[in-house]
C-alpha cells in the first residue's frame, strides 16, 4: 500500500508521512455486536452448568425465551422487571456520568419504598388516584434522593468514598426497612408487610388502562410506571446532552481537574449527581410497591438495585443502552422464573449461577470481548480506507 507524502520543511528537509486521523469505532459496533458476543459466551458456559446437571441447554434455552416473550403473559411480566432495572440502571449511569459509582440503588428504593408505602397508608382514603400519584411520586423520588444525598454529601464535604458509603447505607436502609415492617407499620402478625392500599389511589396497571380501549390483555403486575421510564430514560438523555448541568457533569466525570480549572465546584456537582441518582432509584418503589404489589413488602426490590449497576455497564451509560440492556435482563429474570418450574433439577441457585455469568461477562469481563473487537475493527477498517 502507497503512502501519500506531503512536502513541508523537516528538520534536515525530507518530507514525512502525513498523519491520519484513526478511524472511529460505529455505533453499532460497541453498542450491539459487542453486547450481543457477551451474552453469547455467557449463556455458552452457562448452557456447560445445565449440561453438568442432566438438563438439555436447548430445551432450558426455548423456555427462558418463551417464558420471557410469550405475549399473553411473559411478555408482561418482562416488562415489568425491566422498568424497574432501567429505573436503577439509569440511576448508575448518571452518577458513572460524574466520576461517580453508586451502588446504593438497593438502599434508596429500600427507602423510597417506605416513603411511598407512609403517603399511602396516610393518604390513600383521603386523596383521589391523581393527586395521590403525585404525592407518591414525589414520596419515592425525595426518599430516595435524600438517601443517596447523605453518602453524596460525604464524599463532597467529607472525603468519605462513596462505592463504600452506598454499600453500608444498604445495610442501614434493610434494617430500616425491617424494623419499620416488624414494629410500626407491618400488618400484623407474622407477615412482613403492610396493608394494602386503596384500590382507588393505586396506579393502574397496563390491562386495566387498555381494556376500555377494546384491547384485552391478561392481568399482570406491568402498570403505566413503564411509560414513566421511557420518560425518565428521555429526561436522562436531554439532561445529560442538551443541558449545562448535564456538561458540567460529564466534564467532571471525565477531568476533575479541567472542570476545577473552569471554576465548577466539584463537590456541588457531586452532590447534585448523587440526588438525580437517588431520584431515580427511588422511582423503582412507583413501580413495585405503589403500582405493582399495592403494599410495601420486605424485600421487595429482589436485587434489582445491584442488577442496575450490569444494565448501566452493559448499556455503556447511554439511556438507549440502558432501555435495550434492562429488556434483555428483566427477560432473564422472567425466563427464569419458568425454567425452574419446567426443570426442577435447575434449583433457584442455579438460575442465580447463570443470571451471575451474564453479569460476570458483561460488566467484570468487558474488555475482554471488547478490546478484540474494536482493534480487529480497526485494523479491518484502516486497510479499506483510502490513502490520506
Amino acid at each position: 500500500m502507497s503512502t501519500t507524502t506531503i512536502p513541508e520543511p523537516h528538520g534536515n528537509g525530507a518530507s514525512r508521512p502525513a498523519q491520519r486521523a484513526p478511524a472511529r469505532l460505529p455505533w453499532w459496533l460497541t453498542g450491539l455486536v459487542v453486547p450481543a458476543l457477551q451474552v453469547a459466551l455467557a449463556l455458552g458456559v452457562a448452557s456447560l452448568v445445565v449440561l453438568l446437571v442432566g438438563e438439555s441447554p436447548l430445551a432450558t434455552l426455548r423456555v427462558m425465551l418463551t417464558g420471557a416473550l410469550d405475549p399473553a403473559n411473559g411478555l408482561a411480566s418482562t416488562l415489568y422487571y425491566a422498568t424497574s432495572l432501567t429505573f436503577t440502571g439509569l440511576a448508575v449511569a448518571v452518577a458513572f456520568h460524574a466520576g461517580l459509582f453508586n451502588i446504593g440503588g438497593e438502599g434508596q428504593a429500600y427507602v423510597a419504598g417506605l416513603g411511598v408505602a407512609l403517603a399511602c397508608l396516610w393518604l390513600d382514603g383521603r386523596l383521589g388516584a391523581p393527586a395521590m400519584f403525585c404525592v407518591a411520586m414525589l414520596a419515592a423520588t425525595a426518599a430516595g434522593a435524600f438517601w443517596a444525598w447523605i453518602p453524596g454529601y460525604l464524599q463532597a464535604r467529607r472525603g468519605a468514598h462513596v462505592v463504600v458509603s452506598t454499600i453500608m447505607f444498604n445495610y442501614i436502609a434493610a434494617g430500616l426497612l425491617n424494623y419499620m415492617l416488624v414494629s410500626a407499620i407491618g400488618s400484623g402478625g407474622m407477615g412482613t408487610e403492610t396493608r394494602s392500599f386503596a384500590p382507588s389511589a393505586m396506579l393502574p396497571k397496563l390491562h386495566e388502562v387498555l381494556e376500555p380501549l377494546g384491547i384485552s390483555l391478561a392481568p399482570s403486575f406491568l402498570n403505566i410506571a413503564t411509560l414513566l421510564a421511557l420518560l425518565c430514560a428521555a429526561g436522562v438523555w436531554w439532561l445529560l446532552w442538551r443541558t449545562r448541568l448535564g456538561y458540567a457533569l460529564r466534564l467532571l466525570g471525565h477531568s476533575p481537574r479541567a472542570a476545577r480549572y473552569a471554576g465548577l465546584s466539584a463537590a456541588s456537582l457531586t452532590i447534585i449527581a448523587m440526588l438525580i441518582s437517588g431520584a431515580l432509584a427511588g422511582l423503582m418503589a412507583v413501580n413495585d410497591v405503589y403500582g405493582a404489589q399495592g403494599r410495601l413488602v420486605l424485600n421487595f426490590t429482589g436485587g434489582m438495585g445491584f442488577l442496575g449497576v450490569a444494565v448501566a455497564l452493559m448499556g455503556r451509560n447511554h439511556p438507549v443502552g440502558v432501555l435495550a440492556a434492562a429488556l434483555l435482563f428483566g427477560a432473564l429474570y422472567q425466563g427464569s422464573t419458568d425454567l425452574q418450574l419446567d426443570f426442577p433439577r435447575i434449583s433457584p441457585e442455579l438460575i442465580l449461577v447463570i443470571q451471575g455469568l451474564v453479569v460476570f461477562f458483561v460488566a467484570a469481563l468487558d474488555r475482554l470481548v471488547r478490546a478484540p473487537v474494536e482493534r480487529g475493527y480497526l485494523a479491518w477498517s484502516n486497510r479499506q480506507r483510502p490513502d490520506a
